[in-house]
């Protein structure tokens, strides 16, 4: 199963993060959406679940949850967008990752045996962060990430 993992899109699906979704069994979308239109964007490409960001303060996206628990496979991911939220042990709760977004920064990295991913930012360039996405490899209890990095 590969999981597509986007975040801070604020407003702005670029065609290369569709073709890097193209394919993907789930999509999960770590907040600051921007727009209504980019879920439905998303979802016409797999199933896609999305948090609440904190620019997503319009009468729509006040229907996002802050934090949601997704599945893939046999491997349960917790999501929030910002990661200084975190208000429970993942490791105690059984979640083999916890995904975020707000930082617009790519981060990958095992914690007590919990992977910590985000993605990076999908949307509009922010200094001289990358503009990026993650795909999550899900086979069995292994998990393998992958940054795909959209030439824009």
């Amino acid at each position: 199963m590969i999981v597509g993992v986007i975040s801070d899109t604020h407003g702005l699906l670029r065609p290369a993060a569709v073709e890097a979704l193209r394919g993907v069994d789930l999509i999960v979308h770590a907040g600051d959406v921007g727009a209504p239109d980019i879920l439905e964007r998303l979802a016409d490409i797999a199933p896609t679940t999305t948090v609440r960001g904190n620019v997503d303060t319009q009468a729509w996206a006040r229907l996002l949850p802050l934090t949601e628990v997704v599945r893939a496979g046999e491997r349960d991911f917790y999501v929030l967008h910002d990661l200084a939220a975190l208000d429970l042990d993942p490791k105690a709760a059984g979640f083999a990752a916890v995904i975020s977004g707000h930082s617009h920064k790519p981060l990958a990295e095992m914690r007590d045996g919990v992977l910590y991913l985000n993605p990076g930012s999908a949307g509009p360039r922010r200094f001289s962060l990358p503009i990026c996405l993650a795909r999550l490899h899900v086979t069995g209890t292994r998990l393998r990430h992958e940054f795909v990095h959209l030439d824009v």
